[in-house]
Order: C-alpha cells, then sequence, then structure tokens
C-alpha cells in the first residue's frame, strides 16, 4: 500500500488498483470531500461484519434485503478514543429464529475486530528515496 498526499488535508491510499480518498472535516481544516481516517477506520470495522453476515445469509439462502447493521460508539471524554463499538444487526421479523445467535457469532469473526483486539505492533519508521 502506497499512501500519497493530494492537496490540502486529502491523503490517498493506493491499493491493489484502488483509490481511497480520505480529508479532513472542515472545521479540522479539510475540505470534507471524503471520509475522515478515522471514519474509514471505523467504517471498516461495520463493513468487515456486513460481509460476514452476508455471506452467511448467502450461504442459507436467506434474503439480506431487510438486514442492516447499525454501529454506533461511546468515546472516553479525556481521550476521545472509542471505549465501545456496538454493532446492533437489524433482522427483519420473518429472519429464522434458528440463526440468530449463529450470526452474532459470524459477526464475531470480522478480521478488523479481531486484529484491534489483538493489539499489533505498529512501527513507524523513516527512510529516504
Amino acid at each position: 500500500m502506497e499512501i500519497t498526499f493530494d492537496g490540502g488535508k486529502v491523503v490517498t491510499a493506493h491499493l491493489h488498483g484502488h483509490i481511497i480518498k480520505t480529508d479532513q472535516p472542515l472545521i479540522s481544516g479539510g475540505q470534507n470531500t471524503a471520509p475522515s481516517p478515522f471514519e474509514l477506520f471505523l467504517a471498516s470495522i461495520g463493513t468487515c461484519t456486513g460481509i460476514y453476515v452476508k455471506s452467511f445469509c448467502d450461504n442459507r439462502k436467506i434474503p439480506t434485503d431487510n438486514i442492516k447493521i447499525i454501529q454506533t460508539s461511546e468515546y472516553d471524554e479525556e481521550t476521545g478514543l472509542p471505549v465501545n463499538i456496538k454493532l446492533d444487526i437489524k433482522l427483519p421479523a420473518n429472519f429464522p429464529e434458528k440463526y440468530k445467535e449463529a450470526v452474532i457469532s459470524v459477526a464475531e469473526l470480522c478480521k478488523v475486530k479481531k486484529t484491534i483486539a489483538a493489539q499489533p505492533v505498529f512501527e513507524v519508521i523513516t527512510s529516504t528515496v
């Protein structure tokens, strides 16, 4: 992955032919043209959970049109960091009762969530080009 600086507060990730732009909100000096990196981070948790739920349902031929995930966060007042991230999987009334607990179990498999829980080491270095 290569990260580039593309004017203003826009920072872009280039990954496998994809371009993922981020920007800062107006209050932070950006133009709000894209999600902030932190918003993108939070979205990766929800979308990762979503693909596990979607795959589970697809494998059982359960329609997903009326399923959605509502993600909310609670923050530490001093650090501003999340202390609780809640993923509420909204299921339609006709969702098979026998699969409700299993949907929670597959959502727990999200690789983004598991990576955060594993507390990986971050190594930041500099080098010259």
